[in-house]
């Protein structure tokens, strides 16, 4: 009797088959898919929306590490990064998009792309006048691209990176910018400082002297960036007060002095900490002990605490 139930709900499998082959309908595979869109994206008989159509859908495909090693080897990492000096705005934003996308947990596909001049084109975009949809995609590829990837860091830093990263700060419309890059900061000097704590295997040996090598708290320090970031504290999103708490704590070693010295710092901390008392009180009120909000008062705390 149940098996007389599953076959009424179930058509059998070469039921399906036959019916497909009426259909003539052939599911394709994510190569076959890939290959198809960067035809599209390469022919000179494509309009403009076609190719950033073709270089939206390839974002979805490439999110995953092995097709995004099949999408190198397709010679379609080289055709984005062509793509990064269209001098169409929205083939550049969805090129580095795709690029972004391709490069994330990818070490592969990293040292490809910055073989292949990718960081150059990221930075060149970045410092120059483009739409905000523009830098905010070339910053997410950089992003991809220097995380977990010492070399790049390291000629990110020779190359003047935390210049074009500054300058954003002082163009007006740049601000959804910002969070970012104190987040990128704060992730890649968290990402040094965890890796040099860890228990240290021959492998590990070597990662850490490649680290050793990129002098980014030491350029952070020297070109203003202990200034420049407690600015970001007068922001009313409590997420950017979050981040930028975060980066401030771990610069507190090293911008102590710069710090303790700055009296609008000491008023905003003492702001924010009253604003969070309240917060955290009503959060205690309403049964959650260890919420968000306690969270950040903590955050300010410790930094109050270490400016002593």
């Amino acid at each position: 009797a149940r098996e007389e139930e599953v076959r009424k709900k179930f058509r059998p499998i070469e039921q399906l088959k036959a019916e497909f082959e009426k259909l003539n309908m052939k599911i394709e595979t994510d190569y076959e898919m890939m290959v198809k869109l960067i035809s599209k994206f390469n022919s000179s008989a494509s309009t403009l929306d076609e190719k950033v159509a073709a270089l939206y859908d390839l974002e979805y495909y490439v999110h995953q590490v092995d097709n995004a090693k099949d999408f190198l080897s397709m010679g379609g990492l080289r055709l984005v990064i062509e793509g990064l000096n269209s001098s169409e705005a929205s083939l550049k934003e969805h090129a580095a998009f795709v690029l972004g996308a391709a490069l994330s947990s990818n070490p592969k596909v990293q040292i490809e792309a910055i073989e292949g001049g990718a960081l150059q084109k990221l930075l060149v975009i970045l410092a120059t006048e483009q739409p905000l949809a523009v830098r905010k995609k070339a910053l997410f590829a950089l992003s991809s691209m220097l995380r977990h990837f010492p070399y790049a860091q390291q000629q990110f830093l020779k190359l003047g990176g935390l210049q074009v990263l500054r300058s954003l700060f002082r163009q007006k419309g740049m601000e959804p910018l910002h969070v970012r890059v104190v987040t990128l900061l704060y992730d890649l000097i968290m990402e040094k400082m965890l890796l040099e704590d860890s228990q240290h295997g021959e492998q590990m040996e070597e990662k850490i002297q490649q680290y050793q090598q990129v002098r980014l708290v030491p350029a952070v320090v020297e070109q203003g960036w202990c200034a420049l970031v407690p600015n970001l504290l007068a922001m009313p999103e409590h997420d950017t007060r979050e981040k930028v708490l975060k980066l401030v704590g771990v610069l507190v070693a090293f911008c102590r002095e710069h710090y303790r010295g700055d009296p609008a710092l000491g008023t905003t901390l003492s702001l924010l900490r009253s604003e969070y008392e309240e917060l955290a009180a009503q959060e205690q009120r309403e049964g959650d002990k260890d919420g968000y909000f306690r969270e950040l008062l903590g955050s300010i705390n410790t930094i109050i605490q270490e400016l002593r």
